[in-house]
């Protein structure tokens, strides 16, 4: 593992830790949700996106809402809000809601929750910013379990009829919904086939994998189509008892849970 893979690593560990912390306090939801997507915000908020006096350099959607715990911990690392507002998270009175909102906190772009939209807000950035002829790419980070959603199908046409191809959409494809399998719920599989399909280039990546995610956003700029990349990844990740399991969309840990994940996350230091 080279220096940079070892500190990407080291840094997602550190801030599941803290994410750990937070739910477990506040007794908040969908850790298993926040987790799968973890690296792959981290990944956007280090090697992608940049700020300048706290405003990102390209558009980025957390479309799966429910998972916000996970990019303002982001942004905290960024220093875009502090830890005292971090702090704050999940509380009466508090800017960082359980689901994610802009309203009051810095970096955010657009509240989400409601699933199936962000795609489509995606969309109308992207399309803007070309027509005002700016350079930004436009990142809408999705839950596979949002695919069952009719209105991502006719974004996902609009993209293609106007060859967005500043628009990404990254699919955190841990194959879990609220309740069961995706495949249980609604079968999405053939799912790359189904979006090449829609006229859209598509990248398949390991979405905890560093150097997998570097060469999937590489191969980004080289498409003339919007690009999705399906990320596989797992629900959970880094705690061994949560993984792949849908206990954990809603629940928080007990204390007893709380202690034995804290010593596995510490354990990979």
């Amino acid at each position: 593992m080279d220096t940079e893979q070892k500190i990407f690593k080291k840094i997602s560990i550190k801030l599941r830790l803290k994410i750990l912390e937070i739910i477990y306090k506040t007794k908040a939801s969908h850790i298993g949700s926040i987790f799968s997507c973890l690296d792959i915000i981290l990944f956007i908020y280090t090697r992608v996106i940049k700020f300048k006096n706290k405003v990102p350099d390209q558009d980025f959607i957390l479309s799966k809402g429910h998972a916000g715990l996970g990019l303002y911990t982001c942004l905290t690392h960024k220093n875009i809000i502090s830890k005292k507002k971090l702090s704050s998270y999940y509380q009466n009175g508090s800017r960082l809601s359980g689901h994610v909102s802009h309203y009051g906190v810095e970096g955010i772009e657009i509240s989400t929750g409601s699933l199936g939209h962000g795609l489509s807000i995606g969309c109308g950035f992207a399309y803007g910013n070309r027509l005002n002829k700016s350079q930004k790419k436009t990142f809408v980070l999705m839950s596979d379990g949002e695919c069952d959603e009719g209105s991502v199908w006719e974004a996902a046409l609009f993209a293609a009829h106007f060859k967005l191809k500043n628009l990404v959409c990254i699919i955190d494809y841990n194959k879990l919904q609220s309740l069961k399998k995706v495949n249980e719920t609604i079968k999405l599989e053939p799912f790359a086939k189904k979006w090449k399909s829609f006229g859209w280039n598509v990248i398949e990546t390991n979405g905890h994998n560093y150097e997998s995610l570097k060469k999937s956003f590489k191969n980004i700029y080289k498409s003339k189509k919007p690009t999705c990349i399906l990320a596989h990844t797992i629900k959970g990740k880094g705690v061994s008892f949560m993984h792949n399991s849908v206990l954990w969309h809603y629940r928080s840990p007990n204390e007893k849970e709380y202690d034995l994940a804290k010593k596995e996350l510490k354990s990979y230091f």
